[in-house]
């Protein structure tokens, strides 16, 4: 089948499927024509990548596991070790937009929400990005000056 049936039939756009053959990922087949050809296991293999990155695997990761599920000699060990490192990373990222969350939640709390030009959401911001600069050797009370003008000016 061609790169469009390829794609239909594994939910993978074309223009990803050349993607991922670029970097090694999958390997197409070519017919006389030059074009690219895909095997029912060809699809296969772009479904198992595309559920690996449903479930948010990183290209390396999604590499390996297609290199185990090709090999039927395989040991489930590494396919599991995987898997609970990726749950790990997952469960990390949920802890670090939960607290995001709920920082902006507070903010939000405490701005009026009305027609005053005060908000503490900005200033909040405002003051992250003073706090980054004079880390960085800038003056303190110019850079807050300037983040108040960014902000309401």
């Amino acid at each position: 089948m061609n790169i469009g049936d390829a794609a239909r039939a594994s939910g993978i756009s074309a223009k990803m499927i050349r993607h991922y053959e670029a970097i090694g990922l999958i390997a197409a087949g070519r017919g006389a024509n030059h074009y690219r050809l895909y095997s029912q296991a060809d699809v296969a293999e772009l479904r198992f990548i595309r559920h690996a990155r449903d479930l948010g695997f990183p290209l390396q990761d999604v590499k390996r596991l297609l290199d185990l599920w090709r090999n039927r000699a395989r040991a489930s060990a590494e396919v599991k070790r995987l898997a609970l490192d990726h749950v790990a990373a997952l469960e990390a990222k949920a802890k670090s937009l939960s607290a995001m969350a709920e920082s902006l939640r507070h903010l939000a709390a405490h701005c009026h929400g009305d027609g005053r030009p005060d908000c503490p959401i900005l200033e909040e911001l405002g003051g992250a990005f003073s706090s980054q600069v004079a880390s960085l050797g800038g003056s303190e009370n110019a850079t807050k000056q300037k983040g108040k003008e960014g902000c309401h000016g």
